[in-house]
């Protein structure tokens, strides 16, 4: 921990009780590290936007290949910003998209536009909840939604339950694809029912995740898949990424992803309280 203090950048601002920073990377000119009380949060490659540093946020990207092809256009819906990482390897790789950022924490924004410009094109950022956001939509408006928002290192609630994931299946266009970031440890409870949570509402999922996290022998990202219509997960395509990432993968798709969540159960929205509950 003492020598990430000392590659701290001056670059720093507040948010909230939280403490935003900036860290440049001596092995690649132009390349930061952005931190969020002392955890990384993104990575970003000023020079070269499809440069992907962290193995979750190339297991994502491998879903927006998979949703339309190089140099095609789409519309994407990502949710929390971050650095925008990934709003600027779309924009790198699919000139001419339209993309809209959605991140609750105005000082992060604040700092990531001055250090880090976003990139040029159509590209909207806005400063909302998640869940709020999404709600607002219309329906079927967008070919892709992403989706790595964290309240204390998880996935908060409300962005998590089977309510949430019927948004995302009303505002996806037929065809369309959602991929979420998740953070477990052994053994992978929160995955099996983040799994068994889409797997409610949409009708294609998958897992993807490194052997490592998968035998139980690590914390760290799981990320799922979701297509709005049946047999739209390009599996085999994913398949082969996962497996010639740096940080080789597994894709669980099917039977291999029912055996993983083994009867967890969908985590649903808290209903009204039952007033009647001790009546007598």
């Amino acid at each position: 921990m003492g020598r990430l203090r000392r590659r701290r950048a001056a670059a720093g601002a507040p948010a909230g009780s939280r403490v935003v920073e900036l860290t440049p990377d001596p092995a690649r000119p132009g390349a930061v590290s952005l931190y969020v009380d002392g955890v990384a949060q993104s990575y970003v490659d000023k020079a070269d936007p499809t440069y992907l540093h962290f193995d979750y946020v190339r297991r994502m990207a491998s879903v927006v290949d998979a949703a339309a092809p190089r140099g095609e256009p789409v519309r994407a819906l990502h949710l929390g910003g971050g650095g925008l990482t990934l709003p600027r390897y779309l924009a790198a790789t699919r000139p001419g998209s339209t993309q809209v950022v959605v991140e609750r924490d105005a000082a992060l924004l604040d700092l990531v536009r001055r250090e880090l410009p976003p990139p040029r094109g159509d590209l909207r950022v806005e400063v909302a909840d998640a869940r709020e956001a999404i709600e607002a939509e219309p329906a079927a408006g967008y070919d892709l939604v992403l989706a790595d928002v964290y309240q204390a290192a998880q996935l908060p609630a409300h962005v998590a339950s089977v309510e949430f994931a019927a948004q995302v299946a009303r505002v996806l266009r037929p065809g369309g694809l959602y991929t979420v970031n998740l953070t477990d440890l052994p053994p992978l409870g929160h995955s099996r029912v983040q799994a068994a949570t889409l797997g409610a509402v949409l009708p294609d999922v998958c897992l993807i995740a490194g052997r490592a996290m998968l035998r139980g022998r690590r914390y760290g990202n799981v990320v799922l898949a979701a297509a709005r219509e049946p047999g739209r997960l390009p599996v085999a395509r994913l398949t082969v990424r996962a497996l010639r990432d740096p940080v080789a993968g597994v894709v669980l798709h099917g039977a291999a992803l029912d055996r993983f969540v083994a009867g967890a159960q969908p985590l649903r929205d808290p209903g009204p309280p039952d007033l009647t509950a001790g009546a007598r």
